[in-house]
């Protein structure tokens, strides 16, 4: 059954408008011609995520997202996405945007990356920004 959920760690953030933000990741996989799986939004602190960082990736740097594939069916995403608050809001002042909106593009971002994107390779990162900003311009709420 096709489900996204939404989860707090080490965070007293609270998510709004969850019910249209469900609705936008999933018209996004659909869009890309995919089907939903399960895929679980895990909103935590910079030390949560860092730690998450360093424990599965060996990577020793704070980051906004971090995203785990668990596809096993083709064609069908699934998948653990943490995503920093801390970072999202720190890097929505740095690019002068409102918080949700840098909050979204990570949400989206890792969509995206389940849905076979990279941002490794400066092309690569190119056209992830691309698809941020076109799935972004969809969004309604």
């Amino acid at each position: 059954m096709p489900v996204i959920n939404f989860f707090t760690e080490d965070t007293a953030y609270q998510l709004k408008n969850k019910l249209p933000l469900k609705r936008w990741i999933k018209d996004t996989i659909k869009a890309e011609g995919y089907k939903l799986g399960e895929l679980n939004y895990i909103l935590c602190s910079d030390a949560y995520l860092l730690q998450i960082n360093q424990q599965y990736l060996n990577h020793d740097t704070y980051t906004d997202i971090v995203t785990f594939d668990n596809s096993e069916e083709e064609g069908t995403i699934t998948g653990d996405i943490f995503i920093s608050v801390d970072r999202t809001q720190e890097n929505s002042v740095k690019f002068d945007v409102a918080e949700a909106h840098e909050l979204h593009r990570v949400i989206i971002h890792g969509a995206l990356h389940l849905l076979g994107y990279l941002d490794k390779k400066p092309a690569d990162k190119q056209q992830m920004t691309a698809k941020e900003d076109e799935y972004l311009a969809l969004k309604t709420f």
